[in-house]
């Protein structure tokens, strides 16, 4: 045993000793693609800083971020702790058929707020109609997929929740109903936390009756696959090397239609819906509109005068494509980022209809939709 122990003491003092030797000459990274954010960098040392603690609270997070080979580490961390039987990592699930999951929190008041504020909302909105389409997520729709004793909340349950708690100006949009019906169709990436395009074709087909318009089939568009080797937020959390890539869709129309794409943040403007510069990158989720924007306005060819605001998270990029075939315009607002007074904007614009679009974990704890009541 005493023999064991100085070999495995040995074994640990060379790797510590390797890697002090080759971090100093390795380059640091600014981006993680894997992690899609900014990496630590490392602190400007002041005698003021050492003695306040920042400095080494800013250098551990540098060591953290720029460890050598990191990715590799903490991945073979996760493959072997899920082969002894650990269920998950980092807070995701490790499910059944590759499918990753992340748990449902049960929500706290900032559901009830959100609930609020909308209702708020909509009582002072005049001449547009008003509508709330709360997704879920996958976890809710592959319960036997999940590892035994794994613990979730019901979101059917707080969906339901919701909707009766709703000002009755405001139109329910059923997605679970049609979604849970097609559950054995691929409408989830299993790596990430969005549903895929056909998804949210499958809502886009649900909801047109009830936004009052006439949803085209799918055999009016050519499906075409743009990526093949996408791996999403749960993969970035998880780092399990085991769990196999998802593949994106696109649907282009077969009918005739052009679209001009406007961001609020930059000068870019786009002639498509997909920016496909994003599936060479980490983020592939982002080749859908061009990811995450304050404010994008969507002009089309269709001449019928419609206008549509969307309120949203990130699960309406896969289906604002749709939509955008029914309206002269489309105006997407992400309230992280954009913090107008929607309701002079809706008269401003001359709005004719109001989407609200989230996911339900997504709108169960997002902070943001205070500044609706500005």
């Amino acid at each position: 045993m005493k023999v064991m122990n100085r070999i495995l003491i040995g074994l640990f003092a060379v790797f510590i000793g390797g890697i002090s030797i080759l971090h100093p000459l390795t380059k640091d990274v600014y981006f993680s693609e894997s992690e899609n954010r900014v990496l630590a960098q490392m602190p400007k040392f002041t005698w003021k800083q050492l003695a306040s603690g920042n400095f080494t609270k800013e250098f551990e997070s540098y060591v953290s971020d720029q460890f050598i080979k990191k990715g590799f580490w903490t991945g073979t961390k996760s493959v072997v702790e899920k082969a002894v039987g650990k269920r998950e990592n980092n807070g995701v699930y490790f499910g059944k058929d590759g499918y990753l999951f992340e748990r449902f929190e049960k929500p706290g008041e900032q559901l009830n707020s959100n609930v609020d504020y909308m209702n708020r909302f909509s009582g002072k909105i005049k001449g547009a109609n008003t509508f709330l389409m709360l997704v879920p997520t996958s976890i809710e729709m592959y319960p036997e997929k999940l590892p035994r004793f794994a613990y979730t909340e019901s979101e059917k349950y707080w969906m339901d929740v919701i909707q009766q708690l709703l000002n009755p100006s405001t139109t329910w949009l059923n997605a679970y109903n049609p979604l849970w019906e097609a559950k054995d169709e691929p409408i989830y990436f299993r790596t990430d936390h969005h549903w895929t395009t056909h998804g949210a074709f499958i809502a886009y087909q649900n909801a047109a009756n009830a936004m009052g318009f006439q949803a085209f089939m799918k055999e009016d568009f050519t499906i075409e696959t743009v990526s093949k080797n996408f791996f999403g937020t749960y993969d970035a959390k998880a780092n399990d090397f085991t769990v196999k890539a998802d593949k994106i869709e696109m649907y282009v129309p077969k009918f005739d239609v052009s679209y001009r794409v406007e961001f609020n943040d930059d000068t870019q403007v786009m002639d498509s819906l997909y920016a496909h510069d994003f599936l060479q990158k980490r983020d592939q989720y982002s080749f859908f509109l061009n990811g995450n924007h304050g404010k994008v306005v969507i002009n089309s060819s269709v001449k019928n005068g419609r206008k549509l605001l969307v309120v949203k998270d990130s699960y309406a990029h896969a289906l604002v494509p749709f939509l955008a075939n029914h309206y002269e315009e489309i105006h997407m607002i992400d309230l992280r980022y954009y913090h107008e007074k929607l309701d002079s904007y809706i008269e401003k614009e001359t709005i004719s209809d109001v989407l609200f679009l989230y996911n339900i974990a997504t709108f169960s704890e997002d902070p943001n939709l205070i500044w609706l009541n500005q």
